[in-house]
């Protein structure tokens, strides 16, 4: 078996491992988001350019953040998603974090691929 053939397959644990990481990246964002607004709030975006360090983080999440809206809108589209699931997982990538939705996404690409 090739290794062309064995992706389009998909993998059940791949699958797994794309869930679990999707569920790292909502608890773990969500709980310093809470944490930032129940303890008084401020300027949220303000935050992520507030130094160096910070607008370091915040450049490279936006790009990586694009770069996955893309390929979730071009792959989803190529594998047959619907347009609602599309539109959502690029909005939830906005709302809730890329951190959740682009491991969502390869997990649900996975299962796609699994069933041909």
């Amino acid at each position: 078996m090739t290794t062309a053939s064995r992706t389009r397959t998909g993998s059940p644990a791949l699958v797994g491992v794309y869930l679990v990481l999707s569920l790292v990246g909502l608890v773990g964002t969500w709980w310093f988001n809470l944490a930032f607004f129940l303890g008084g709030g401020g300027d949220y975006l303000g935050g992520w350019f507030a130094n160096a360090a910070s607008s370091s983080a915040a450049v490279d999440i936006l790009v990586a953040g694009a770069a996955a809206c893309v390929l979730i809108v071009v792959e989803g589209r190529r594998l047959g998603f619907r347009p609602v699931t599309i539109g959502l997982l690029v909005v939830l990538s906005f709302v809730i974090a890329v951190a959740f939705t682009f491991p969502l996404f390869l997990a649900l690409r996975e299962v796609r691929l699994r069933r041909g």
